[in-house]
């Protein structure tokens, strides 16, 4: 009795790797484009908002720091983030009794003139309030 030959299970597949196969030229390598590219386009246009969370973070009570989180400045207008409507009401009060006034002063070189609150939530919110994963919701 003749037994066939029988070719190893994945022979039919390197084969066609093999012959479907297109080599392509290695490209040039993209890391020195990004690093241009961030400190051009990137950089420049948030290090007015990074002067920005400095004077926010020394100005602005520890107790609002887990609270908020500056989302954009865009045209001397700093948007702020409130996860409760408690913390906006008493950011709110503390931005009208002077607190304001000694951030636009603080943050005049990047031409802070206004701060708009609104309530919201950057994080996906948990059971157990532990694992907050960042995401901008507007309520």
């Amino acid at each position: 009795m003749h037994v066939p030959y029988s070719h190893p299970p994945d022979a039919e597949l390197r084969r066609i790797d093999r012959v479907k196969r297109i080599d392509l030229p290695a490209g040039a390598p993209l890391g020195p484009e990004m690093v241009q590219f961030f400190k051009h386009s990137v950089e420049k246009r948030h290090t007015k908002l990074g002067i920005i969370a400095a004077c926010w973070g020394a100005i602005v009570p520890e107790m609002f720091s887990e609270h908020c989180a500056l989302e954009s400045y865009v045209r001397g207008t700093l948007t702020v983030i409130i996860d409760s409507s408690a913390h906006l009401y008493e950011l709110k009060q503390l931005l009208l009794a002077g607190l304001e006034q000694q951030l636009k002063l603080a943050c005049k070189s990047a031409g802070l003139r206004k701060i708009n609150l609104k309530h919201g939530r950057w994080y996906d919110a948990s059971d157990d309030g532990a694992d907050k994963k960042l995401r901008f919701q507007k309520h």
